[in-house]
């Protein structure tokens, strides 16, 4: 079972944190959804490997210090959290906002903590031929049929939802509005940046996203020095809840295709 705790990283900043699982380390990072988007795919991983599933600051109530205003700030946290944890040959997986850190992290980590990636319909790219579509801008319908293959399953009517759970997604929005929002969900810089990034990326992408297209994730996976796209049949913006068994597969083989140790 995951259990909870908080890990400092510096001063004024301590990640809330679930670990689970034993074996090669791979760091899961959620998207703007919050962690729940990743807790399934989290703890499927957990079976063959240890898994460390953060909140960034900011989400589900947690704090975020005013310094804490971007991408690259993340990043550089989790990287200091993997240095203090002692871990190395670490897969990192990300999910949309989640696969972005995952990117500004691989081109930062000058210690060569990082071994392998896996980027899940991630934003944080500049792609003139395919615009990321302003999630800020869409109604909760609207949204819906951007993000799902199947809208209709997914769809949640606002005003069937607790206020409570309703204050706690605005408030969600609100941070990744402040880390995301100007320039809009990427990093000028990034692209030219990849391709010094030698360590495998695997972007796994839905092929009925709407947020970020498959064509947006072809120039997202070219950009890196060893890349790879995989296209999930009958799923949108977040194919580890739409098709969990096949995001897992592709997944799983490239945590054992990228280790470097033994893990018993």
């Amino acid at each position: 079972m995951p259990t909870d705790h908080t890990a400092d990283v510096c001063a004024d900043l301590s990640l809330t944190l679930s670990e689970a699982g034993a074996g090669r380390p791979v760091l899961v990072l959620h998207g703007g959804g919050g962690r729940a988007t990743v807790a399934g795919l989290a703890a499927r991983l957990s079976r063959t490997a240890h898994t460390l599933t953060p909140v960034h600051p900011g989400w589900d109530g947690t704090p975020r210090p005013d310094w804490l205003t971007g991408a690259d700030d993340l990043a550089l946290a989790y990287l200091h959290l993997l240095h203090d944890r002692r871990l190395a040959d670490v897969l990192v997986v990300g999910s949309s906002f989640g696969g972005w850190i995952a990117a500004e992290m691989a081109v930062r980590d000058t210690a060569g903590l990082i071994t392998g990636l896996v980027l899940v319909d991630a934003v944080g790219v500049h792609v003139p031929s395919e615009p990321i579509t302003d999630v800020f801008a869409l109604d909760p319908r609207a949204l819906a049929e951007h993000s799902w293959h199947d809208p209709d399953r997914y769809h949640v009517d606002p005003a069937g939802i607790p206020a409570g759970q309703v204050a706690v997604r605005q408030a969600n929005m609100a941070t990744l509005r402040t880390l995301a929002g100007d320039p809009y969900m990427h990093d000028p810089k990034l692209l030219r940046r990849l391709g010094r990034v030698d360590r495998p990326a695997l972007l796994l992408w839905g092929e009925s996203d709407r947020v970020v297209t498959p064509a947006y994730g072809a120039a997202y996976a070219r950009a890196f020095g060893d890349g790879r796209l995989e296209v999930v049949p009958e799923a949108g913006h977040l194919p580890q809840i739409e098709r969990p068994d096949a995001t897992f597969a592709l997944v799983d083989a490239h945590l054992r295709y990228t280790g470097t140790r033994a893990y018993r």
